[in-house]
């Protein structure tokens, strides 16, 4: 252990100190040089690990973020244009005409984890007014990239027949046996 100097160097006027300025001393008394540049080392060093140990790891989700259900003419357009707001006057104009609808088309938003991205398969039920029981449809999707999470299952026009006028959906996401994401219609 270092020594301390025995001789008293003055800090002040009239103040005696028996060590230099630029020496602490612990709450033991013990002295200690230079501590605070420790301190700040041994912080960051902790703060680099404490956030470095998230990096890379997620947890293991899936979520169906949005359903748009979408009427179809018998050309299999929703719409005449690209404009959000031409789509919803085509849909309006496709509910007011029967008779131009050629079935129903259903765009699900949805993502999963690399962990859960093996063997998936959407399943969206409906509920209508022609038909008592619920009509099922499946299809098997793959994980793509966070720009194109959308899948696409359509209705053709003699199941949207059966159909009727459509009530209420729930569309899932299955893996294997288990349902790993789900979103409902508020009729559901």
């Amino acid at each position: 252990m270092r020594e301390l100097p025995n001789q008293p160097l003055e800090s002040g006027p009239g103040c005696g100190m028996d060590m230099p300025a630029v020496w602490t001393t612990d709450p033991g008394g013990r002295p200690r040089v230079g501590s605070w540049a420790w301190r700040w080392a041994w912080l960051l060093a902790m703060l680099g690990l404490g956030l470095g140990a998230g990096v890379g790891v997620e947890a293991a989700s899936a979520k169906i973020s949005k359903v748009l259900p979408h009427l179809v003419d018998r050309e299999g357009r929703h719409a005449l244009s690209p404009s959000l707001y031409e789509r919803d006057a085509y849909q309006a104009h496709l509910r007011e005409r029967p008779e131009e609808v050629g079935g129903m088309r259903f765009d699900v938003h949805w993502k999963v984890s690399r962990d859960l991205a093996e063997g998936l398969r959407l399943r969206i039920e409906l509920r209508g007014t022609g038909q008592p029981e619920v009509i099922t449809l499946e299809r098997p999707v793959e994980r793509r990239p966070w720009y194109d999470r959308w899948s696409r299952v359509l209705l053709n026009e003699e199941t949207f027949g059966r159909l009727g006028r459509l009530i209420a959906w729930r569309v899932s996401l299955w893996r294997g046996p288990e349902m790993i994401a789900e979103q409902r219609s508020f009729l559901w």
